[in-house]
Protein backbone atom coordinates (compact mmCIF):
# COMPACT_ATOMS: atom_id res chain seq x y z
CA UNK A 1 0.00 0.00 0.00
CA UNK A 2 2.12 2.87 -1.32
CA UNK A 3 2.24 6.47 0.19
CA UNK A 4 1.75 8.29 -3.06
CA UNK A 5 -1.44 10.82 -2.47
CA UNK A 6 -4.27 11.35 -4.53
CA UNK A 7 -4.86 14.30 -6.33
CA UNK A 8 -7.49 16.87 -5.39
CA UNK A 9 -9.82 16.15 -8.19
CA UNK A 10 -9.05 12.45 -7.73
CA UNK A 11 -10.71 12.81 -3.68
CA UNK A 12 -14.09 13.69 -5.14
CA UNK A 13 -16.44 10.55 -5.88
CA UNK A 14 -18.39 10.37 -8.85
CA UNK A 15 -21.62 10.55 -7.26
CA UNK A 16 -22.77 12.61 -3.97
CA UNK A 17 -25.30 14.49 -2.25
CA UNK A 18 -26.32 17.85 -3.59
CA UNK A 19 -24.25 20.63 -0.74
CA UNK A 20 -21.29 18.74 -0.58
CA UNK A 21 -18.45 20.17 -2.69
CA UNK A 22 -15.20 19.32 -0.38
CA UNK A 23 -12.52 17.04 -1.29
CA UNK A 24 -12.42 13.81 0.82
CA UNK A 25 -9.51 13.71 2.98
CA UNK A 26 -6.89 10.23 2.74
CA UNK A 27 -6.33 8.58 6.25
CA UNK A 28 -5.37 5.42 7.15
CA UNK A 29 -7.28 3.09 9.49
CA UNK A 30 -4.76 3.02 12.31
CA UNK A 31 -5.11 6.42 12.66
CA UNK A 32 -8.83 5.97 13.18
CA UNK A 33 -9.63 2.83 15.67
CA UNK A 34 -6.80 0.32 17.20
CA UNK A 35 -6.58 -3.30 16.40
CA UNK A 36 -6.32 -6.14 18.44
CA UNK A 37 -7.37 -9.57 18.55
CA UNK A 38 -10.36 -11.46 20.20
CA UNK A 39 -10.75 -13.40 23.31
CA UNK A 40 -10.23 -17.28 23.20
CA UNK A 41 -11.40 -18.01 26.48
CA UNK A 42 -14.13 -20.56 27.81
CA UNK A 43 -17.21 -20.50 25.52
CA UNK A 44 -20.74 -21.57 26.03
CA UNK A 45 -24.08 -21.04 23.42
CA UNK A 46 -26.10 -20.91 26.52
CA UNK A 47 -26.29 -19.67 29.97
CA UNK A 48 -24.43 -16.89 32.34
CA UNK A 49 -21.50 -14.65 30.60
CA UNK A 50 -21.62 -11.80 28.25
CA UNK A 51 -22.33 -12.24 24.55
CA UNK A 52 -19.48 -12.83 22.18
CA UNK A 53 -18.80 -11.83 18.63
CA UNK A 54 -17.97 -14.63 16.54
CA UNK A 55 -17.07 -14.59 12.92
CA UNK A 56 -20.09 -15.63 12.12
CA UNK A 57 -21.69 -12.28 13.14
CA UNK A 58 -18.78 -10.55 11.48
CA UNK A 59 -20.20 -12.55 8.44
CA UNK A 60 -23.78 -10.81 8.94
CA UNK A 61 -25.13 -8.61 6.09
CA UNK A 62 -26.63 -6.75 8.89
CA UNK A 63 -25.04 -4.48 10.90
CA UNK A 64 -24.18 -6.40 14.36
CA UNK A 65 -26.62 -5.44 17.28
CA UNK A 66 -26.65 -6.69 21.31
CA UNK A 67 -29.87 -9.25 19.74
CA UNK A 68 -28.20 -10.63 16.92
CA UNK A 69 -24.96 -12.14 18.69
CA UNK A 70 -25.40 -16.01 18.60
CA UNK A 71 -22.55 -16.86 21.27
CA UNK A 72 -21.30 -16.34 25.17
CA UNK A 73 -18.57 -16.68 26.89
CA UNK A 74 -17.67 -16.22 30.49
CA UNK A 75 -14.72 -13.65 31.47
CA UNK A 76 -13.06 -12.27 34.28
CA UNK A 77 -13.66 -9.00 34.99
CA UNK A 78 -10.19 -7.47 33.46
CA UNK A 79 -10.89 -9.56 30.41
CA UNK A 80 -14.15 -8.20 29.91
CA UNK A 81 -12.43 -4.60 29.98
CA UNK A 82 -9.48 -5.67 27.38
CA UNK A 83 -11.88 -7.53 24.65
CA UNK A 84 -14.63 -5.30 25.76
CA UNK A 85 -16.40 -3.73 21.91
CA UNK A 86 -18.17 -0.42 21.47
CA UNK A 87 -20.45 1.78 19.67
CA UNK A 88 -18.65 2.01 16.11
CA UNK A 89 -15.94 -0.58 16.73
CA UNK A 90 -15.17 -2.52 13.55
CA UNK A 91 -14.70 -6.08 13.60
CA UNK A 92 -12.80 -7.72 10.97
CA UNK A 93 -12.93 -12.15 9.78
CA UNK A 94 -8.95 -12.91 11.18
CA UNK A 95 -8.74 -16.17 9.11
CA UNK A 96 -10.49 -17.40 5.87
CA UNK A 97 -10.42 -20.73 3.33
CA UNK A 98 -10.19 -18.37 0.66
CA UNK A 99 -8.84 -14.67 -0.42
CA UNK A 100 -11.62 -13.16 -1.43
CA UNK A 101 -13.43 -13.50 2.09
CA UNK A 102 -10.12 -12.03 3.99
CA UNK A 103 -11.08 -9.27 6.38
CA UNK A 104 -14.37 -9.09 5.69
CA UNK A 105 -15.83 -6.43 8.11
CA UNK A 106 -18.54 -5.65 10.07
CA UNK A 107 -19.70 -2.80 12.51
CA UNK A 108 -21.15 -2.79 16.11
CA UNK A 109 -23.99 -0.29 16.43
CA UNK A 110 -25.36 -0.45 19.68
CA UNK A 111 -24.68 1.79 22.35
CA UNK A 112 -24.46 1.02 26.21
CA UNK A 113 -24.66 -3.05 26.30
CA UNK A 114 -21.20 -4.96 26.71
CA UNK A 115 -20.55 -7.25 24.31
CA UNK A 116 -17.06 -8.93 23.84
CA UNK A 117 -15.25 -10.77 20.71
CA UNK A 118 -13.63 -14.00 19.75
CA UNK A 119 -10.30 -15.11 18.62
CA UNK A 120 -10.80 -15.45 15.25
CA UNK A 121 -11.52 -11.66 14.73
CA UNK A 122 -10.19 -8.68 14.83
CA UNK A 123 -11.41 -5.45 16.76
CA UNK A 124 -10.96 -1.86 14.95
CA UNK A 125 -11.73 0.19 18.58
CA UNK A 126 -12.41 3.52 17.50
CA UNK A 127 -10.27 6.32 18.60
CA UNK A 128 -11.33 8.93 16.05
CA UNK A 129 -14.46 10.57 14.86
CA UNK A 130 -16.65 8.49 11.78
CA UNK A 131 -19.90 7.46 10.89
CA UNK A 132 -20.14 3.66 11.87
CA UNK A 133 -22.77 3.20 9.31
CA UNK A 134 -20.92 4.45 6.14
CA UNK A 135 -17.84 3.22 7.68
CA UNK A 136 -19.46 -0.17 7.08
CA UNK A 137 -20.19 0.35 3.45
CA UNK A 138 -16.88 2.31 2.93
CA UNK A 139 -14.56 -1.33 3.83
CA UNK A 140 -16.85 -3.18 1.07
CA UNK A 141 -16.11 -0.56 -1.20
CA UNK A 142 -13.62 -2.23 -4.04
CA UNK A 143 -10.41 -0.43 -3.64
CA UNK A 144 -10.23 -0.83 0.72
CA UNK A 145 -10.98 -4.88 -0.01
CA UNK A 146 -8.24 -4.57 -2.86
CA UNK A 147 -5.69 -3.49 -0.29
CA UNK A 148 -7.06 -5.83 2.57
CA UNK A 149 -6.97 -9.20 0.17
CA UNK A 150 -3.91 -8.68 -1.76
CA UNK A 151 -1.99 -8.27 1.83
CA UNK A 152 -3.95 -11.47 3.22
CA UNK A 153 -0.96 -14.43 3.27
CA UNK A 154 -1.57 -18.36 4.25
CA UNK A 155 -1.83 -21.77 2.78
CA UNK A 156 -4.70 -23.90 4.06
CA UNK A 157 -6.12 -20.47 6.15
CA UNK A 158 -5.38 -17.12 4.72
CA UNK A 159 -4.76 -14.75 7.38
CA UNK A 160 -4.48 -10.68 7.90
CA UNK A 161 -2.78 -9.31 10.18
CA UNK A 162 -3.17 -5.89 12.28
CA UNK A 163 -0.54 -4.21 10.94
CA UNK A 164 -1.99 -4.99 7.21
CA UNK A 165 -5.07 -3.23 8.44
CA UNK A 166 -3.50 -0.56 10.33
CA UNK A 167 -2.31 0.55 7.05
CA UNK A 168 -4.70 0.04 4.76
CA UNK A 169 -5.99 3.56 3.45
CA UNK A 170 -9.37 5.23 3.18
CA UNK A 171 -10.98 8.14 1.91
CA UNK A 172 -13.28 10.37 4.15
CA UNK A 173 -15.45 12.86 3.72
CA UNK A 174 -16.81 15.45 6.25
CA UNK A 175 -18.97 13.77 9.47
CA UNK A 176 -22.25 15.50 7.86
CA UNK A 177 -21.50 13.58 4.45
CA UNK A 178 -20.51 10.14 6.09
CA UNK A 179 -23.96 10.37 7.43
CA UNK A 180 -26.04 10.58 4.76
CA UNK A 181 -23.98 8.00 3.06
CA UNK A 182 -24.14 5.30 6.15
CA UNK A 183 -28.18 6.35 6.17
CA UNK A 184 -28.79 5.97 2.44
CA UNK A 185 -26.84 2.52 2.16
CA UNK A 186 -28.54 1.31 5.73
CA UNK A 187 -31.87 1.96 4.03
CA UNK A 188 -30.72 -0.05 0.86
CA UNK A 189 -29.85 -2.53 2.70
CA UNK A 190 -33.65 -2.71 5.40
CA UNK A 191 -35.00 -2.84 1.57
CA UNK A 192 -32.77 -5.75 0.38
CA UNK A 193 -33.43 -7.44 3.68
CA UNK A 194 -37.41 -7.08 3.94
CA UNK A 195 -37.53 -7.90 -0.22
CA UNK A 196 -35.04 -11.01 0.95
CA UNK A 197 -37.87 -12.27 3.51
CA UNK A 198 -40.89 -11.55 1.91
CA UNK A 199 -38.77 -13.96 -0.95
CA UNK A 200 -37.97 -16.16 1.27
CA UNK A 201 -41.56 -16.89 3.30
CA UNK A 202 -43.03 -17.10 -0.59
CA UNK A 203 -40.89 -19.83 -1.71
CA UNK A 204 -41.57 -21.64 1.99
CA UNK A 205 -45.41 -21.25 1.43
CA UNK A 206 -44.93 -22.57 -2.04
CA UNK A 207 -43.22 -25.88 -0.67
CA UNK A 208 -46.01 -26.36 1.71
CA UNK A 209 -48.50 -25.92 -0.72
CA UNK A 210 -46.96 -28.44 -3.02
CA UNK A 211 -46.90 -31.00 0.07
CA UNK A 212 -50.52 -30.27 1.64
CA UNK A 213 -52.21 -29.78 -2.03
CA UNK A 214 -50.89 -33.40 -3.63
CA UNK A 215 -52.37 -36.39 -1.78
CA UNK A 216 -49.63 -38.28 0.52
CA UNK A 217 -48.41 -41.78 -0.94
CA UNK A 218 -51.28 -44.19 -0.51
CA UNK A 219 -54.08 -41.56 -0.25
CA UNK A 220 -56.25 -40.07 -2.79
CA UNK A 221 -57.20 -36.86 -0.92
CA UNK A 222 -54.87 -33.86 -0.42
CA UNK A 223 -55.04 -32.47 2.83
CA UNK A 224 -55.91 -28.99 1.78
CA UNK A 225 -57.84 -28.48 -1.75
CA UNK A 226 -59.87 -25.45 -2.82
CA UNK A 227 -63.42 -25.47 -1.22
CA UNK A 228 -67.00 -27.74 -3.37
CA UNK A 229 -64.20 -30.74 -4.33
CA UNK A 230 -64.47 -33.61 -2.70
CA UNK A 231 -64.36 -36.27 -4.92
CA UNK A 232 -61.63 -38.78 -4.68
CA UNK A 233 -58.41 -37.82 -6.85
CA UNK A 234 -57.49 -40.56 -9.58
CA UNK A 235 -54.82 -42.77 -10.29
CA UNK A 236 -53.35 -41.81 -13.90
CA UNK A 237 -50.06 -42.50 -15.99
CA UNK A 238 -48.51 -39.42 -17.08
CA UNK A 239 -48.61 -41.48 -20.89
CA UNK A 240 -52.10 -41.10 -20.74
CA UNK A 241 -52.46 -37.56 -20.03
CA UNK A 242 -49.63 -35.86 -22.28
CA UNK A 243 -47.84 -36.07 -25.35
CA UNK A 244 -44.07 -36.51 -25.72
CA UNK A 245 -43.09 -33.64 -28.83
CA UNK A 246 -39.92 -34.85 -30.88
CA UNK A 247 -40.54 -32.18 -33.80
CA UNK A 248 -37.17 -31.13 -34.51
CA UNK A 249 -36.86 -27.69 -35.78
CA UNK A 250 -34.17 -25.03 -36.60
CA UNK A 251 -36.72 -22.31 -37.58
CA UNK A 252 -34.44 -19.04 -37.51
CA UNK A 253 -37.71 -17.40 -36.09
CA UNK A 254 -38.29 -19.17 -33.11
CA UNK A 255 -36.07 -18.31 -29.85
CA UNK A 256 -33.83 -20.82 -28.20
CA UNK A 257 -34.32 -22.40 -24.60
CA UNK A 258 -31.13 -23.76 -22.87
CA UNK A 259 -30.44 -25.23 -19.27
CA UNK A 260 -28.72 -22.42 -18.59
CA UNK A 261 -31.99 -19.85 -19.55
CA UNK A 262 -33.45 -20.91 -16.67
CA UNK A 263 -33.71 -20.46 -12.85
CA UNK A 264 -33.02 -23.70 -11.32
CA UNK A 265 -35.86 -24.77 -9.27
CA UNK A 266 -38.07 -21.65 -9.87
CA UNK A 267 -39.40 -22.37 -13.33
CA UNK A 268 -38.58 -18.90 -14.69
CA UNK A 269 -35.86 -17.72 -17.38
CA UNK A 270 -33.49 -15.54 -16.38
CA UNK A 271 -33.23 -13.87 -19.55
CA UNK A 272 -35.14 -12.62 -22.04
CA UNK A 273 -34.31 -15.33 -24.74
CA UNK A 274 -36.19 -13.61 -27.68
CA UNK A 275 -32.92 -11.40 -28.05
CA UNK A 276 -30.09 -14.45 -27.90
CA UNK A 277 -28.49 -15.28 -31.24
CA UNK A 278 -28.70 -18.80 -31.86
CA UNK A 279 -29.70 -20.67 -34.90
CA UNK A 280 -28.90 -24.37 -33.26
CA UNK A 281 -31.83 -26.82 -34.09
CA UNK A 282 -33.67 -28.44 -31.28
CA UNK A 283 -37.41 -30.23 -30.53
CA UNK A 284 -40.18 -27.67 -30.96
CA UNK A 285 -42.54 -26.32 -28.39
CA UNK A 286 -45.55 -24.87 -28.30
CA UNK A 287 -47.34 -22.31 -25.47
CA UNK A 288 -48.47 -23.62 -22.70
CA UNK A 289 -46.11 -26.99 -22.91
CA UNK A 290 -43.84 -27.90 -19.93
CA UNK A 291 -40.19 -28.10 -20.41
CA UNK A 292 -38.57 -30.73 -18.24
CA UNK A 293 -35.06 -31.46 -17.83
CA UNK A 294 -33.99 -35.00 -18.00
CA UNK A 295 -30.06 -34.16 -17.42
CA UNK A 296 -29.64 -34.34 -13.69
CA UNK A 297 -33.43 -34.16 -12.59
CA UNK A 298 -32.14 -33.16 -9.20
CA UNK A 299 -31.33 -29.78 -11.16
CA UNK A 300 -34.89 -28.72 -11.11
CA UNK A 301 -34.78 -27.52 -15.04
CA UNK A 302 -38.23 -26.61 -15.46
CA UNK A 303 -40.35 -24.11 -17.80
CA UNK A 304 -44.22 -23.65 -18.81
CA UNK A 305 -43.42 -21.06 -21.33
CA UNK A 306 -46.15 -19.16 -23.13
CA UNK A 307 -44.31 -19.01 -26.20
CA UNK A 308 -43.31 -21.15 -28.90
CA UNK A 309 -39.52 -21.95 -29.20
CA UNK A 310 -37.19 -24.84 -29.27
CA UNK A 311 -35.59 -26.52 -26.24
CA UNK A 312 -32.44 -26.76 -26.80
CA UNK A 313 -30.56 -30.17 -25.39
CA UNK A 314 -31.62 -32.71 -22.65
CA UNK A 315 -35.66 -31.80 -22.49
CA UNK A 316 -38.66 -33.61 -22.33
CA UNK A 317 -41.64 -31.37 -24.23
CA UNK A 318 -44.07 -32.33 -22.99
CA UNK A 319 -47.67 -31.22 -24.86
CA UNK A 320 -50.84 -31.31 -22.00
CA UNK A 321 -53.56 -33.32 -23.52
CA UNK A 322 -55.38 -34.94 -20.62
CA UNK A 323 -54.68 -32.73 -17.81
CA UNK A 324 -54.39 -28.98 -17.56
CA UNK A 325 -51.19 -27.37 -18.49
CA UNK A 326 -50.77 -24.98 -15.21
CA UNK A 327 -51.81 -27.96 -13.16
CA UNK A 328 -49.06 -30.28 -15.07
CA UNK A 329 -46.23 -27.98 -14.22
CA UNK A 330 -47.34 -28.10 -10.60
CA UNK A 331 -47.47 -31.73 -10.54
CA UNK A 332 -43.87 -32.44 -11.94
CA UNK A 333 -42.43 -30.21 -8.98
CA UNK A 334 -44.08 -32.63 -6.27
CA UNK A 335 -41.98 -35.08 -3.98
CA UNK A 336 -43.86 -37.80 -5.96
CA UNK A 337 -42.70 -37.10 -9.51
CA UNK A 338 -39.68 -36.15 -8.50
CA UNK A 339 -38.83 -39.25 -6.59
CA UNK A 340 -39.58 -40.98 -9.80
CA UNK A 341 -37.36 -38.62 -12.23
CA UNK A 342 -34.70 -39.08 -9.97
CA UNK A 343 -34.86 -43.24 -10.69
CA UNK A 344 -32.51 -42.13 -13.08
CA UNK A 345 -30.31 -44.17 -15.78
CA UNK A 346 -26.48 -43.55 -16.04
CA UNK A 347 -24.29 -42.44 -13.16
CA UNK A 348 -21.72 -39.45 -14.56
CA UNK A 349 -24.43 -38.26 -16.25
CA UNK A 350 -27.62 -39.46 -14.93
CA UNK A 351 -30.78 -38.91 -16.80
CA UNK A 352 -34.80 -39.50 -15.98
CA UNK A 353 -35.72 -43.07 -17.62
CA UNK A 354 -39.14 -41.90 -19.84
CA UNK A 355 -40.08 -45.45 -19.54
CA UNK A 356 -40.29 -45.68 -15.93
CA UNK A 357 -41.48 -41.93 -15.33
CA UNK A 358 -44.04 -42.14 -18.06
CA UNK A 359 -45.98 -45.83 -16.68
CA UNK A 360 -46.10 -44.42 -12.84
CA UNK A 361 -49.58 -43.55 -11.94
CA UNK A 362 -50.07 -40.39 -10.59
CA UNK A 363 -53.18 -39.01 -8.64
CA UNK A 364 -54.59 -36.18 -10.38
CA UNK A 365 -58.18 -34.72 -9.68
CA UNK A 366 -61.00 -35.99 -12.34
CA UNK A 367 -62.37 -32.39 -12.18
CA UNK A 368 -60.63 -30.31 -14.70
CA UNK A 369 -61.75 -27.39 -12.85
CA UNK A 370 -60.32 -28.32 -9.61
CA UNK A 371 -56.56 -28.97 -11.91
CA UNK A 372 -56.97 -25.46 -13.31
CA UNK A 373 -57.79 -23.84 -10.23
CA UNK A 374 -54.32 -25.38 -8.43
CA UNK A 375 -52.42 -24.58 -11.45
CA UNK A 376 -53.30 -20.73 -11.22
CA UNK A 377 -52.75 -20.97 -7.71
CA UNK A 378 -49.17 -22.11 -8.30
CA UNK A 379 -48.15 -19.69 -11.33
CA UNK A 380 -49.72 -16.82 -8.96
CA UNK A 381 -47.03 -17.69 -6.48
CA UNK A 382 -44.60 -18.36 -9.19
CA UNK A 383 -45.31 -15.22 -10.34
CA UNK A 384 -45.36 -13.27 -7.42
CA UNK A 385 -41.69 -14.93 -6.07
CA UNK A 386 -40.07 -13.71 -10.08
CA UNK A 387 -41.16 -10.32 -9.06
CA UNK A 388 -39.37 -10.21 -5.37
CA UNK A 389 -36.43 -11.77 -6.78
CA UNK A 390 -36.01 -9.50 -9.56
CA UNK A 391 -36.56 -6.11 -7.36
CA UNK A 392 -34.11 -7.65 -5.30
CA UNK A 393 -31.63 -7.73 -8.55
CA UNK A 394 -32.48 -4.28 -8.74
CA UNK A 395 -31.58 -3.67 -5.26
CA UNK A 396 -28.89 -4.93 -4.97
CA UNK A 397 -27.21 -4.16 -8.75
CA UNK A 398 -27.95 -0.21 -7.29
CA UNK A 399 -26.35 -0.73 -4.37
CA UNK A 400 -23.37 -2.10 -6.35
CA UNK A 401 -23.44 0.74 -8.20
CA UNK A 402 -23.18 3.05 -5.77
CA UNK A 403 -20.84 1.73 -3.75
CA UNK A 404 -18.48 2.39 -6.98
CA UNK A 405 -19.73 5.55 -7.25
CA UNK A 406 -19.85 7.09 -3.68
CA UNK A 407 -16.49 6.42 -2.82
CA UNK A 408 -13.05 7.21 -3.66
Amino acid sequence: MGEQRKSENELIPALRFEGFTDPWEQRKLGELMLFQNGFNGGRESFGSGLPLISVMDVLSESFITYESIRGKALVSSAERERYLVEYGDVLFQRSSENQEDAGTSNVYIDQGRPVIFGGFVIRGKRIADYDPFAMKYLLTSRLVRMQITSCAQGAQHINVSQDTLQNVEVFLPALAEQSRIGALFAKLDSLITLHQRKYEKLKTVKQSLLEKMFPKEGEDVPELRFEGFTDPWEQRKLIDLVERRNRYSDNPELPRVEYEDIVSGMGALNKDVSKKQDDRGGIAFEADDVLYGKLRPYLRNWLNPQFKGIALGDFWVLNPTNIDSKFLFALIRTSAFERVANESTGTKMPRADWQNVSNTALAIPGSKEEQSRIGALFQKLDSLITLHQRELDILKNLKQALLEKMFV
